[in-house]
């Protein structure tokens, strides 16, 4: 089956071992000169509880939300065609799913927030790479992560690829011990999906391949 996001998942625990061969196989992606920047750190059980609950009461709290800002720009500073569309269809399909009307802003800002409890995954990871790598590392990065997603399908494992989490990488770095040196890249959670849950019915629109490719041959 193929790779998808997932946004609610069973309790059911994932052995270490096979969390740590998901890495084992995803370290093969390929990385400039072999640099391999990215670090890993795997949360289960009181520490993945405890980071969820630093962030969620920041969270909870507008005065104190404000003061978190992303560690870097993941979204276009202003939003052009086809990109706002896609961006939007997405979130109302999802919300739609859930019976959360495009009035409803307690609801969106709970179905937001149920990143930080990595959507209920009994493992969350958080990605972070050294400050002094370049664009070249984020875009091996990038095939690491999607090798980590691949791997877990494989194992019958989903996964949720989460943003969401830069907004709050001062958090991080004080639970997870984090140099300055340490920049937060994402978040991910993994785990078994949860079947009944009408979130996961949502299964995102891709342009056919017409629409972004061009071919040359004279």
């Amino acid at each position: 089956m193929g790779r998808r996001s997932i946004r609610a998942f069973q309790p059911t625990p994932v052995p270490r071992a096979v969390v740590e061969d998901i890495l084992r196989v995803a370290s093969r992606a390929p990385s400039g000169t072999n640099l391999q920047p990215w670090q890993v750190h795997v949360l289960t059980g009181a520490a993945l509880t405890r980071l969820s609950d630093r962030i969620l009461a920041i969270y909870a709290d507008p005065a104190e939300l404000a003061r978190h800002e992303r560690e870097y720009d993941y979204y276009p500073k202003e939003w052009t065609s086809p990109y706002l569309e896609r961006r939007r269809k997405v979130g109302w399909d999802l919300y739609g799913l859930l019976g959360i009307a495009k009035s409803d802003r307690a609801g969106m800002h709970a179905q937001h927030g149920r990143n930080y409890r990595f959507f209920d995954a009994p493992v969350g990871l958080i990605f972070t790479m050294d400050r002094v790598l370049q664009v070249g590392s984020w875009l091996d990065y990038g095939m690491f992560l999607q090798n980590i997603m691949v791997a877990a399908r494989a194992r019958g494992l989903d996964t949720c690829p989460q943003a969401a989490f830069t907004q709050f990488h001062r958090v991080i770095a004080q639970e997870l011990g984090l140099g300055p040196e340490q920049m937060v890249i994402c978040g991910m959670a993994l785990g078994h999906a949860d079947p009944s849950a009408p979130e996961n019915a949502l299964v995102t629109e891709r342009a056919p391949v017409s629409e972004f490719a061009r071919f040359y041959e004279k």
